[in-house]
């Protein structure tokens, strides 16, 4: 059985893994000259994952940010030529969000360098080692319930 001290040097490990993961991912993008924040690299994702162009709203609820905060970073990305608001075809008084050529090729940039991160965080693994982690991410990303204290 973990101790709390054990799982508490988990947790901090974990943190530190992906503080690294982050700052990896930050040198290869600012390497290829992309200037995008967090934030914004996840909202240009979120857009992507939709058939059709999502309104600021359903961008909002699936962040789980207040509306206010989508709308500046709709703001940063349009100014960069990465999305474009554009009226819903049936109420017009409603903007989507689309994405645009740009905001394609900047998502193509963005995985190249989560890739590329990744093999620089995971090289000391083995390939059985590393099929190993992943399954243990999944087992804790999509199938452990949250404990309640």
């Amino acid at each position: 059985m973990n101790s709390p001290d054990a799982d508490g040097l988990l947790a901090e490990q974990l943190l530190r893994l992906t503080r690294r993961l982050h700052r990896s991912q930050k040198r290869q993008l600012e390497s290829a000259d992309i200037a995008i924040t967090p934030a914004q690299s996840r909202l240009l994702r979120t857009v992507a994952h939709y058939d059709h162009p999502p309104r600021m709203a359903d961008l909002a609820a699936r962040l789980e940010v207040v509306p206010r905060a989508v709308t500046s970073l709709v703001d940063g990305l349009e100014a960069g030529g990465r999305v474009r608001r554009v009226p819903d075809p049936a109420n017009r008084r409603v903007v989507r969000i689309e994405l645009t050529d740009t905001g394609r090729d900047t998502l193509r940039q963005l995985r190249s360098a989560r890739r590329a991160a990744a093999e620089d965080i995971l090289a000391p693994l083995t390939a059985e080692q590393r099929e190993v982690l992943g399954g243990l991410l999944s087992a804790l990303v999509d199938g452990v319930p949250e404990r309640r204290c």
